[in-house]
Protein backbone atom coordinates (compact mmCIF):
# COMPACT_ATOMS: atom_id res chain seq x y z
CA UNK A 1 0.00 0.00 0.00
CA UNK A 2 2.92 2.38 0.56
CA UNK A 3 3.26 2.94 -3.19
CA UNK A 4 -0.19 4.56 -3.11
CA UNK A 5 1.04 7.32 -0.80
CA UNK A 6 1.47 10.76 -2.37
CA UNK A 7 4.74 10.56 -4.31
CA UNK A 8 5.77 14.04 -3.19
CA UNK A 9 5.50 13.00 0.45
CA UNK A 10 7.53 9.88 -0.26
CA UNK A 11 10.22 11.96 -1.96
CA UNK A 12 10.98 14.19 1.04
CA UNK A 13 12.99 13.27 4.13
CA UNK A 14 12.90 14.13 7.82
CA UNK A 15 15.08 17.19 8.44
CA UNK A 16 18.78 16.39 8.66
CA UNK A 17 18.88 18.37 11.90
CA UNK A 18 16.30 16.09 13.47
CA UNK A 19 17.88 12.97 12.00
CA UNK A 20 21.18 13.78 13.65
CA UNK A 21 19.44 14.86 16.87
CA UNK A 22 17.80 11.43 17.01
CA UNK A 23 21.19 9.78 16.47
CA UNK A 24 22.65 11.80 19.33
CA UNK A 25 19.89 10.54 21.63
CA UNK A 26 21.47 7.09 21.45
CA UNK A 27 24.78 8.35 22.86
CA UNK A 28 24.71 8.65 26.68
CA UNK A 29 26.01 11.92 28.15
CA UNK A 30 26.54 13.57 24.76
CA UNK A 31 27.01 17.34 24.86
CA UNK A 32 24.52 19.03 22.53
CA UNK A 33 25.11 22.01 20.26
CA UNK A 34 22.47 21.00 17.75
CA UNK A 35 19.02 22.51 18.15
CA UNK A 36 17.96 26.11 17.62
CA UNK A 37 16.17 26.16 20.95
CA UNK A 38 16.66 29.21 23.20
CA UNK A 39 17.93 28.13 26.60
CA UNK A 40 15.98 30.87 28.38
CA UNK A 41 12.60 30.27 29.93
CA UNK A 42 9.59 32.14 28.60
CA UNK A 43 9.40 35.36 30.68
CA UNK A 44 7.17 35.02 33.75
CA UNK A 45 4.79 37.82 32.81
CA UNK A 46 3.96 35.99 29.58
CA UNK A 47 3.29 32.73 31.41
CA UNK A 48 1.06 34.58 33.88
CA UNK A 49 -0.95 36.06 30.99
CA UNK A 50 -1.54 32.55 29.66
CA UNK A 51 -2.62 31.30 33.08
CA UNK A 52 -5.05 34.21 33.37
CA UNK A 53 -6.46 33.37 29.94
CA UNK A 54 -7.09 29.81 31.07
CA UNK A 55 -8.72 30.95 34.30
CA UNK A 56 -10.86 33.42 32.35
CA UNK A 57 -12.04 30.58 30.09
CA UNK A 58 -10.57 32.07 26.92
CA UNK A 59 -10.47 28.58 25.49
CA UNK A 60 -12.71 28.84 22.44
CA UNK A 61 -11.97 29.22 18.73
CA UNK A 62 -10.73 32.65 17.72
CA UNK A 63 -11.03 34.45 14.41
CA UNK A 64 -9.12 32.62 11.71
CA UNK A 65 -6.56 35.42 11.41
CA UNK A 66 -6.20 35.69 15.19
CA UNK A 67 -7.62 37.66 18.10
CA UNK A 68 -8.20 41.32 17.24
CA UNK A 69 -5.92 42.43 20.07
CA UNK A 70 -3.15 40.09 18.88
CA UNK A 71 -3.07 41.14 15.23
CA UNK A 72 -3.14 44.75 16.46
CA UNK A 73 -0.21 44.05 18.79
CA UNK A 74 1.70 42.28 16.01
CA UNK A 75 1.10 45.20 13.66
CA UNK A 76 2.30 47.70 16.26
CA UNK A 77 5.36 45.58 17.07
CA UNK A 78 6.57 45.64 13.46
CA UNK A 79 5.80 49.34 13.16
CA UNK A 80 7.72 50.31 16.30
CA UNK A 81 10.63 47.96 15.68
CA UNK A 82 11.12 48.08 11.92
CA UNK A 83 9.04 51.00 10.62
CA UNK A 84 6.72 48.64 8.76
CA UNK A 85 2.98 49.21 8.93
CA UNK A 86 0.47 46.44 8.18
CA UNK A 87 -3.26 46.95 8.66
CA UNK A 88 -4.25 44.54 11.46
CA UNK A 89 -7.68 44.07 9.92
CA UNK A 90 -6.50 42.92 6.51
CA UNK A 91 -2.73 42.41 6.39
CA UNK A 92 -1.81 40.21 9.38
CA UNK A 93 -2.33 36.46 9.81
CA UNK A 94 -1.62 34.59 13.06
CA UNK A 95 -0.25 31.10 12.43
CA UNK A 96 0.95 28.07 14.34
CA UNK A 97 4.55 29.15 14.44
CA UNK A 98 6.58 30.62 11.58
CA UNK A 99 6.66 27.12 10.04
CA UNK A 100 2.94 27.14 9.33
CA UNK A 101 3.18 30.70 8.05
CA UNK A 102 5.71 29.46 5.50
CA UNK A 103 3.48 26.53 4.54
CA UNK A 104 0.47 28.79 4.04
CA UNK A 105 2.53 31.31 2.07
CA UNK A 106 3.93 28.72 -0.33
CA UNK A 107 0.61 26.96 -0.83
CA UNK A 108 -0.96 30.31 -1.65
CA UNK A 109 1.57 31.54 -4.22
CA UNK A 110 2.97 28.35 -5.79
CA UNK A 111 1.62 26.06 -8.47
CA UNK A 112 3.03 22.86 -9.99
CA UNK A 113 6.17 23.40 -12.07
CA UNK A 114 6.88 26.85 -10.72
CA UNK A 115 10.28 27.52 -9.13
CA UNK A 116 11.55 29.16 -5.96
CA UNK A 117 15.04 30.59 -5.61
CA UNK A 118 16.66 30.13 -2.23
CA UNK A 119 20.22 30.74 -1.00
CA UNK A 120 22.23 27.67 -0.06
CA UNK A 121 23.25 26.58 2.48
CA UNK A 122 19.82 27.17 3.97
CA UNK A 123 17.35 26.06 6.62
CA UNK A 124 16.10 22.63 5.53
CA UNK A 125 12.35 23.17 5.96
CA UNK A 126 11.81 25.37 2.89
CA UNK A 127 12.54 22.87 0.13
CA UNK A 128 10.17 20.10 1.31
CA UNK A 129 7.24 22.53 1.55
CA UNK A 130 8.00 23.82 -1.93
CA UNK A 131 8.20 20.23 -3.21
CA UNK A 132 4.86 19.34 -1.60
CA UNK A 133 3.34 22.22 -3.57
CA UNK A 134 4.56 20.58 -6.79
CA UNK A 135 7.08 23.37 -7.27
CA UNK A 136 10.85 23.14 -7.51
CA UNK A 137 13.42 24.64 -5.12
CA UNK A 138 16.37 26.20 -6.95
CA UNK A 139 19.39 26.32 -4.65
CA UNK A 140 21.79 29.17 -5.33
CA UNK A 141 25.40 28.80 -4.19
CA UNK A 142 26.19 31.74 -1.89
CA UNK A 143 29.46 30.43 -0.49
CA UNK A 144 31.51 32.92 -2.52
CA UNK A 145 29.34 35.89 -1.50
CA UNK A 146 29.65 35.35 2.27
CA UNK A 147 26.33 33.45 2.23
CA UNK A 148 24.39 36.49 0.96
CA UNK A 149 21.97 36.20 -1.96
CA UNK A 150 22.72 38.95 -4.48
CA UNK A 151 20.82 40.37 -7.47
CA UNK A 152 23.45 38.88 -9.79
CA UNK A 153 22.91 35.40 -8.37
CA UNK A 154 19.13 35.69 -8.66
CA UNK A 155 19.40 36.90 -12.25
CA UNK A 156 21.66 33.97 -13.10
CA UNK A 157 19.12 31.41 -11.83
CA UNK A 158 15.84 33.12 -12.72
CA UNK A 159 13.68 31.53 -15.42
CA UNK A 160 10.20 32.14 -16.78
CA UNK A 161 9.00 29.60 -14.18
CA UNK A 162 10.42 31.46 -11.18
CA UNK A 163 7.58 32.47 -8.88
CA UNK A 164 9.33 33.53 -5.67
CA UNK A 165 12.61 34.27 -3.92
CA UNK A 166 13.32 33.40 -0.28
CA UNK A 167 15.31 35.82 1.86
CA UNK A 168 16.07 34.07 5.17
CA UNK A 169 17.96 36.73 7.12
CA UNK A 170 19.24 36.61 9.82
CA UNK A 171 20.21 33.21 8.52
CA UNK A 172 19.93 29.74 9.90
CA UNK A 173 22.52 28.13 9.64
CA UNK A 174 25.13 30.81 8.89
CA UNK A 175 24.04 33.67 11.14
CA UNK A 176 24.69 36.25 8.40
CA UNK A 177 22.39 39.25 8.03
CA UNK A 178 21.55 41.66 5.25
CA UNK A 179 23.17 45.06 5.61
CA UNK A 180 21.04 48.03 4.55
CA UNK A 181 23.14 48.37 1.40
CA UNK A 182 22.70 44.70 0.49
CA UNK A 183 18.96 44.82 1.15
CA UNK A 184 18.61 47.99 -0.93
CA UNK A 185 20.47 46.42 -3.84
CA UNK A 186 18.13 43.43 -3.70
CA UNK A 187 15.11 45.71 -3.49
CA UNK A 188 16.20 47.78 -6.49
CA UNK A 189 16.46 44.59 -8.50
CA UNK A 190 13.42 42.71 -7.19
CA UNK A 191 10.99 45.63 -7.45
CA UNK A 192 11.24 45.30 -11.24
CA UNK A 193 10.69 41.54 -11.27
CA UNK A 194 7.29 39.76 -11.41
CA UNK A 195 8.24 37.70 -8.37
CA UNK A 196 7.01 37.23 -4.83
CA UNK A 197 9.50 37.55 -1.99
CA UNK A 198 9.18 35.42 1.13
CA UNK A 199 11.24 37.15 3.80
CA UNK A 200 11.76 34.86 6.80
CA UNK A 201 12.61 37.25 9.64
CA UNK A 202 12.02 34.99 12.64
CA UNK A 203 15.45 35.98 14.06
CA UNK A 204 14.94 39.72 13.49
CA UNK A 205 15.27 40.59 17.19
CA UNK A 206 18.60 38.75 17.40
CA UNK A 207 20.70 41.06 15.24
CA UNK A 208 23.87 41.97 17.12
CA UNK A 209 25.85 44.42 15.03
CA UNK A 210 23.22 46.34 13.06
CA UNK A 211 19.57 47.36 13.13
CA UNK A 212 17.43 44.73 11.47
CA UNK A 213 16.51 45.66 7.89
CA UNK A 214 13.47 44.16 6.17
CA UNK A 215 13.25 44.03 2.38
CA UNK A 216 9.65 45.21 2.77
CA UNK A 217 10.89 48.60 4.02
CA UNK A 218 11.99 49.64 0.54
CA UNK A 219 9.81 51.31 -2.13
CA UNK A 220 7.56 48.97 -4.15
CA UNK A 221 8.63 45.92 -2.14
CA UNK A 222 5.85 45.66 0.43
CA UNK A 223 3.33 44.94 -2.34
CA UNK A 224 5.12 41.73 -3.34
CA UNK A 225 6.63 40.58 -0.04
CA UNK A 226 5.37 38.15 2.59
CA UNK A 227 7.17 38.82 5.87
CA UNK A 228 7.34 35.83 8.21
CA UNK A 229 7.94 36.39 11.92
CA UNK A 230 6.85 35.16 15.34
CA UNK A 231 7.64 35.00 19.05
CA UNK A 232 9.58 31.71 19.17
CA UNK A 233 13.10 33.15 19.09
CA UNK A 234 12.47 36.70 20.30
CA UNK A 235 10.59 35.68 23.44
CA UNK A 236 11.82 32.11 23.91
CA UNK A 237 8.35 30.76 23.09
CA UNK A 238 9.13 27.90 20.71
CA UNK A 239 6.57 25.56 22.25
CA UNK A 240 3.77 28.13 22.27
CA UNK A 241 3.66 27.96 18.45
CA UNK A 242 2.71 31.50 17.48
CA UNK A 243 3.92 32.96 14.22
CA UNK A 244 2.75 35.65 11.83
CA UNK A 245 2.54 36.39 8.14
CA UNK A 246 2.46 40.05 7.15
CA UNK A 247 1.49 40.80 3.56
CA UNK A 248 -0.70 43.04 1.40
CA UNK A 249 -4.43 42.51 1.77
CA UNK A 250 -4.76 40.90 -1.67
CA UNK A 251 -2.43 38.13 -0.48
CA UNK A 252 -3.67 37.72 3.09
CA UNK A 253 -7.28 37.24 1.95
CA UNK A 254 -6.18 34.12 0.08
CA UNK A 255 -3.72 32.95 2.73
CA UNK A 256 -6.51 33.04 5.32
CA UNK A 257 -8.43 30.51 3.24
CA UNK A 258 -5.53 28.07 3.21
CA UNK A 259 -4.99 28.63 6.94
CA UNK A 260 -8.70 28.18 7.74
CA UNK A 261 -8.99 24.79 6.07
CA UNK A 262 -5.66 23.70 7.52
CA UNK A 263 -5.96 24.57 11.25
CA UNK A 264 -8.89 26.99 11.73
CA UNK A 265 -6.89 29.13 14.16
CA UNK A 266 -3.89 29.14 16.46
CA UNK A 267 -4.29 28.17 20.12
CA UNK A 268 -6.35 30.77 21.95
CA UNK A 269 -4.20 30.49 25.10
CA UNK A 270 -0.98 30.90 23.16
CA UNK A 271 -2.48 33.92 21.42
CA UNK A 272 -3.12 35.61 24.75
CA UNK A 273 0.43 34.86 25.83
CA UNK A 274 1.67 36.42 22.59
CA UNK A 275 -0.38 39.57 23.19
CA UNK A 276 1.51 40.05 26.45
CA UNK A 277 4.81 39.28 24.73
CA UNK A 278 4.33 41.86 21.98
CA UNK A 279 3.01 44.63 24.24
CA UNK A 280 4.40 44.61 27.77
CA UNK A 281 7.21 42.36 26.61
CA UNK A 282 8.14 44.35 23.51
CA UNK A 283 11.79 44.49 24.60
CA UNK A 284 12.05 41.07 26.23
CA UNK A 285 14.60 40.00 23.62
CA UNK A 286 17.16 42.63 24.63
CA UNK A 287 18.71 40.88 27.68
CA UNK A 288 18.68 37.57 25.81
CA UNK A 289 20.38 39.22 22.85
CA UNK A 290 23.18 40.54 25.04
CA UNK A 291 23.83 37.05 26.39
CA UNK A 292 23.80 35.55 22.91
CA UNK A 293 26.25 38.19 21.71
CA UNK A 294 28.65 37.35 24.56
CA UNK A 295 28.40 33.67 23.66
CA UNK A 296 28.93 34.38 19.97
CA UNK A 297 32.08 36.33 20.71
CA UNK A 298 33.35 33.56 22.96
CA UNK A 299 32.68 30.86 20.36
CA UNK A 300 34.34 32.89 17.60
CA UNK A 301 37.41 33.51 19.76
CA UNK A 302 37.71 29.81 20.57
CA UNK A 303 37.29 28.77 16.93
CA UNK A 304 40.02 31.23 15.93
CA UNK A 305 42.35 29.79 18.57
CA UNK A 306 41.61 26.25 17.43
CA UNK A 307 42.20 27.24 13.83
CA UNK A 308 38.78 26.49 12.37
CA UNK A 309 37.78 29.21 9.88
CA UNK A 310 34.30 30.73 10.02
CA UNK A 311 32.50 33.81 8.79
CA UNK A 312 31.46 36.08 11.64
CA UNK A 313 27.71 35.76 12.20
CA UNK A 314 25.81 38.95 13.04
CA UNK A 315 22.45 37.42 13.90
CA UNK A 316 20.50 34.35 15.07
CA UNK A 317 22.51 32.05 17.39
CA UNK A 318 24.58 29.90 15.05
CA UNK A 319 28.08 29.74 13.63
CA UNK A 320 28.89 27.75 10.50
CA UNK A 321 32.57 26.75 10.63
CA UNK A 322 34.47 25.39 7.62
CA UNK A 323 35.79 21.93 8.53
CA UNK A 324 37.02 20.96 5.06
CA UNK A 325 40.63 20.71 6.32
CA UNK A 326 39.58 17.51 8.06
CA UNK A 327 39.17 15.73 4.71
CA UNK A 328 35.93 14.14 5.90
CA UNK A 329 32.38 14.76 4.75
CA UNK A 330 30.40 16.92 7.14
CA UNK A 331 28.36 13.88 8.20
CA UNK A 332 31.47 11.76 8.77
CA UNK A 333 32.98 14.60 10.77
CA UNK A 334 29.89 14.94 12.96
CA UNK A 335 29.65 11.17 13.56
CA UNK A 336 33.36 10.89 14.41
CA UNK A 337 33.16 13.88 16.75
CA UNK A 338 30.16 12.32 18.47
CA UNK A 339 31.86 8.95 18.82
CA UNK A 340 35.22 10.23 20.04
CA UNK A 341 34.29 13.27 22.12
CA UNK A 342 30.54 12.83 22.71
CA UNK A 343 29.97 16.26 21.19
CA UNK A 344 27.00 16.79 18.88
CA UNK A 345 26.95 19.37 16.10
CA UNK A 346 24.84 19.42 12.92
CA UNK A 347 26.55 18.31 9.69
CA UNK A 348 26.46 21.03 7.06
CA UNK A 349 24.84 18.83 4.44
CA UNK A 350 21.62 19.03 6.49
CA UNK A 351 21.34 22.51 4.95
CA UNK A 352 21.49 21.30 1.34
CA UNK A 353 24.48 19.95 -0.57
CA UNK A 354 25.89 23.47 -0.51
CA UNK A 355 26.49 23.05 3.22
CA UNK A 356 28.97 20.24 2.62
CA UNK A 357 32.31 20.97 4.27
CA UNK A 358 30.74 22.88 7.15
CA UNK A 359 29.11 22.16 10.50
CA UNK A 360 26.52 24.19 12.37
CA UNK A 361 27.13 25.05 16.00
CA UNK A 362 24.30 26.53 18.04
CA UNK A 363 25.39 28.81 20.88
CA UNK A 364 21.96 28.86 22.51
CA UNK A 365 23.60 27.18 25.49
CA UNK A 366 25.18 28.36 28.75
CA UNK A 367 28.79 29.54 28.87
CA UNK A 368 29.71 26.47 30.94
CA UNK A 369 28.23 24.14 28.30
CA UNK A 370 29.92 26.04 25.48
CA UNK A 371 33.30 25.93 27.20
CA UNK A 372 33.03 22.18 27.72
CA UNK A 373 31.90 21.66 24.12
CA UNK A 374 34.68 23.74 22.61
CA UNK A 375 37.28 22.00 24.74
CA UNK A 376 36.07 18.74 23.20
CA UNK A 377 36.08 20.22 19.71
CA UNK A 378 39.62 21.57 20.19
CA UNK A 379 40.85 18.19 21.39
CA UNK A 380 39.24 16.46 18.43
CA UNK A 381 40.59 18.98 15.91
CA UNK A 382 44.11 18.86 17.35
CA UNK A 383 44.14 15.06 17.20
CA UNK A 384 43.09 14.90 13.53
CA UNK A 385 44.31 18.01 11.71
CA UNK A 386 48.07 17.99 11.18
Amino acid sequence: MENLINHRVRSIEISGIRQFFNKVATVPDAVQLTLGQPDFYTPDHIKKAAISAINDNKTTYTKNAGEDSLVEAASQFLHKKYQLYYDPKTEVLTTIGASQALDVAFRTILEPNTEVILPGPVYPAYAPIITLCGAKPIFVDTRDSNFILTPELIEKHKTDRTRAVILPYPSNPTGVVLSREQAEALANYLKEQPLFVVSDEIYSELNYDHEHVSIAQFPRMKEKTIVINGVSKSHSMTGWRIGFAFAPAYLIKHMVKVHQYNVSCASSISQHAAIEALTNGINDALPMKEKYKERRDYVLARLKTIGIPTIKPSGAFYVFPDISQMKLSSYEFAVKLLQEEKLAVVPGDAFSSLGEGYIRISYAYSHVELEDALNRLERFWTNHVK
